[in-house]
């Protein structure tokens, strides 16, 4: 007997009231297996719009498996994914993605203007000539991270800081209103890491989502209005003023969380305003 034949198959979440047509992001029912062994399971969530959202937990939690099974890159076992009400094929034109930087060929000749480029091709249309107002769009988003410079540098010529910053342009040339990035903080220094930063506040503040991958508990309060706590189940979600608590990250973490007194101080420096 499969171990997920019984869940119903839903069709659409129009008819939840707990679900709303105006979130960029409705997730329900959602459960993900390898090989019959759940990695998410029973997933329940609805992202809040205008948002930056950190998406936190243990490794192994399922926090990339969740990106990935909402936008349609790995098969869901059960459950449904709406943005605004509708499917991702019907959405995926405002929806930007920035996957995890050790999962692509940096060693593909190409430069990072052609890299930001192809964050276009869904306006440009594919097998067409990238014209030069989209080359121009390009290069404003490498200036907005600091890689203008850069622009004709072939991608394998970078550093990882580097690299990351260019996939964030490219993120950025895709205009989209909701974005997903995959851990956009790993292995990049101080200076990239205030790049990315600047970036996401300023899509916050054009009225953008942002759902991020996040590992560095101290700086959640700092960066994020919402977290989403996360180990295989939904353990919390909501402001992070409200359930980034000790008993929360306690709770996603098994206790085995070294770091819950430097969390918890940084959660006290939120509350009094001190960076």
């Amino acid at each position: 007997m499969k171990l997920f034949q019984h869940q119903p198959e839903l069709t659409s979440l129009s008819d939840r009231p707990e679900h709303s047509p105006e979130s960029p992001l409705s997730v329900h029912s959602v459960t993900v297996a390898y090989h019959e062994k759940p990695v998410l399971w029973d997933i329940e969530y609805e992202a809040p719009r205008h948002s930056l959202i950190a998406i936190v937990g243990p490794n192994g939690a399922g926090k990339s498996t969740f990106i990935k099974a909402c936008l349609d890159l790995i098969p869901r076992a059960t459950g449904l994914v709406e943005f605004w009400g509708k499917s991702y094929r019907d959405q995926r034109t405002r929806i930007g993605y920035v996957p995890q930087r050790e999962s692509v060929d940096w060693d593909f000749p190409i430069s990072a203007e052609e890299v930001v480029c192809m964050g276009r091709y869904r306006k440009i249309g594919w097998f067409r000539p990238i014209t030069r107002s989209h080359r121009e769009k390009a290069l404003e988003c490498l200036e907005q991270v600091g890689m203008e410079s850069f622009a004709k540098r072939q991608i394998n010529q970078l550093s990882g800081g580097q690299q990351q910053r260019v996939f964030l342009a490219r993120a950025l040339a895709q205009e989209a209103e909701l974005y997903f990035m995959d851990e956009p903080f790993a292995g990049v220094d101080a200076a990239t890491e205030r790049s990315i930063v600047g970036v996401l506040e300023q899509l916050k503040g054009e009225g953008k989502t942002v759902v991020v991958v996040h590992h560095d508990l101290s700086t959640v309060p700092e960066y994020f209005d919402h977290v989403l706590m996360l180990n295989a189940r939904v353990i919390a979600s909501g402001p992070v003023r409200e359930v980034f608590t000790d008993e929360n990250l306690k709770k996603t973490y098994g206790g085995r969380l070294s770091l819950l007194e430097e969390v918890g101080e940084a959660i006290a420096r939120a509350g009094r305003g001190v960076r």
